[in-house]
């Protein structure tokens, strides 16, 4: 009867240390390979598919304060649903949260600054396309600013090039009307 007893405690208890090295093993698990499983994810960019990417990215910060890829790519996110969606309720919060975002990665030694750049003149961009009579003239000049800026820095700033080549695009439809 006690060895039964023996053998069942010992595997409990190897169950438990097993238990437990797998949920260590998740909770380290590489922050790029966080990030990649969460983009992954965006297959069709839906507003609902591009909202849960937001919401892991925020989690992979705050399990990574320190790091500026998961902010990078919150930011991201954030601006590509709010470019396809100026108009829906979550919008306003994602700019605000994004430009707060813009300035935490702009103290931080690592960023790099062809990146914030991009990060903001597309912000700049959202805000056109919110309300292009309005915000048109104002914030113009800031997007190009920003597109060169980046460009100028990291000539290789594919996310830059495509968004300044986007923004020239629908500057010359607005014009050609």
């Amino acid at each position: 009867m006690k060895f039964q007893i023996s053998k069942v405690r010992v595997l409990v208890i190897a169950l438990f240390v097993m238990a437990s090295m797998s949920i260590n093993a998740q909770e380290t698990m590489p922050m790029q390979t966080l990030i990649g499983q969460s983009l992954s994810k965006i297959q069709q960019p839906t507003p609902d598919a591009l909202l849960n990417c937001v919401a892991e990215m925020k989690r992979i910060d705050a399990m990574f304060p320190d790091s500026i890829q998961p902010k990078y790519q919150m930011a991201v996110q954030s601006l590509h649903f709010s470019v396809m969606n100026p108009h829906a309720p979550q919008t306003e919060n994602l700019l605000v949260e994004t430009e707060q975002t813009i300035e935490k990665m702009e103290q931080m030694q690592n960023a790099d600054q062809s990146d914030i750049c991009t990060l903001r003149g597309f912000l700049y961009m959202v805000r056109i396309v919110q309300d292009p009579a309005r915000n048109g003239q104002r914030y113009y000049i800031d997007v190009l600013q920003n597109y060169e800026n980046a460009l100028r820095l990291n000539p290789n700033n594919q996310l830059a090039k495509d968004l300044q080549q986007k923004f020239y695009e629908g500057m010359n439809k607005q014009t050609a009307q």
